[in-house]
């Protein structure tokens, strides 16, 4: 499908008008929940968002996505647009995320890979020797016009409703370039970082580059917040956290620091990593499900809003059973300065979406100040 063929649903997208029309539309997301809730100022509500909420758990994204493959669509700024305010529509969420991958930004520089359904995202040519990084170029903003033309669309949209940024980091970005796709035990990562530290050090600084660059291009598009995914860093020690990603992630967030945007941190099984995240320049530590939102206050240190984190399976329970879940969520969080409710980790494709609307009512209603 080509762009010039988008379902009839997109034309509100070309137009302003139609579905999108109910969203507001004065630019003043700097007093949104989600961002006081960052600052970690005084909230009218507990503010709301899911990772993943824009994506396969939607009957809508999946009619618009029919016979697009991930890596186009994520270059079709009419169909990103529609795709990233389909929840906000639907659920109601206090912010939008972009709709785009993590790989975007090494497809963009060249790199030969693709996503394979049900695998994930696949490299021909694994990054393996000092040769192999000459292939990591700097990425510039001339690489990803369809990046600043969506985020363009997405901010006239969106109004008061603030848009998040993302990027994948430079660990997991790493794991996928040597491994040559997913791994389960990342070991020719790790070995790698642990045979290799000079070669190591130089490949995570070349994807810090090139990461810090992407969410420039995203700021400095409209976005008034980014995220840095690293989907699978919980696999390390805090002591080759800190000796060998570390450097890295930082790198990351001191690219996009004078900007002045909030900057989240989010890893899966990091619960022994919270505070070296935060330490990595996060001004939101993200917390999956595993550790409850007070102990990952304490391990996050002083300083840091925190941001999570019902287990994404409640959702298939009865209501009753993810209300409850969610007030012990809400319970652990309430003497934090600021908390943003999520899943401890992504919407998952099967997640009932009336669900995700209900939740969203639920802890508007339970945090009313």
């Amino acid at each position: 499908m080509s762009a010039n063929d988008l379902p009839p649903e997109l034309s509100s997208v070309r137009s302003g008008e139609g579905p999108s029309s109910g969203l507001r539309t004065t630019p003043a997301t700097h007093d949104s929940a989600f961002l006081k809730a960052c600052r970690r100022e005084p909230v009218p509500h507990t503010p709301v968002w899911f990772m993943r909420q824009a994506g396969r758990s939607l009957p809508e994204y999946l009619r618009v996505r029919e016979g697009i493959a991930m890596l186009d669509s994520c270059m079709m700024p009419e169909l990103v647009t529609e795709i990233t305010l389909q929840p906000v529509r639907r659920h109601k969420v206090d912010a939008a995320i972009y709709f785009s991958d993590i790989v975007v930004p090494l497809k963009a520089i060249g790199i030969d890979l693709d996503i394979k359904p049900g695998v994930g995202p696949v490299i021909a040519e694994p990054i393996r020797t000092r040769a192999d990084l000459a292939r990591l170029r700097d990425l510039t903003p001339e690489d990803v016009p369809y990046v600043t033309e969506a985020i363009g669309m997405l901010t006239a949209e969106l109004g008061a409703t603030p848009l998040i940024g993302f990027a994948g980091a430079p660990f997991t970005l790493a794991s996928y370039l040597v491994e040559g796709g997913p791994s389960r035990n990342h070991e020719r990562t790790k070995a790698m970082m642990y045979g290799e530290p000079e070669l190591w050090a130089a490949l995570l600084d070349r994807l810090a580059e090139i990461t810090g660059a992407f969410l420039k291009v995203q700021i400095e598009a409209g976005a008034s917040a980014v995220q840095l995914f690293d989907s699978w860093v919980g696999a390390l020690a805090p002591a080759d956290y800190r000796r060998s990603v570390m450097p890295a992630s930082a790198k990351v967030f001191d690219a996009v620091a004078s900007y002045g945007v909030p900057r989240i941190h989010f890893g899966v099984g990091t619960g022994e990593l919270l505070g070296l995240m935060g330490e990595a320049g996060a001004d939101v530590v993200g917390v999956d499900w595993r550790v409850p939102m007070d102990e990952g206050a304490r391990r996050a240190g002083p300083g840091k809003a925190l941001q999570g984190n019902l287990d994404p399976a409640v959702l298939f329970a009865p209501t009753e059973v993810v209300e409850a879940k969610t007030r012990e969520v809400l319970d652990a969080a309430a003497g934090l300065e600021g908390h943003i409710f999520n899943l401890g980790h992504g919407v998952m494709p099967t997640t009932p979406p009336d669900a995700l609307t209900r939740l969203v009512e639920y802890v508007h209603q339970e945090t009313a100040r």
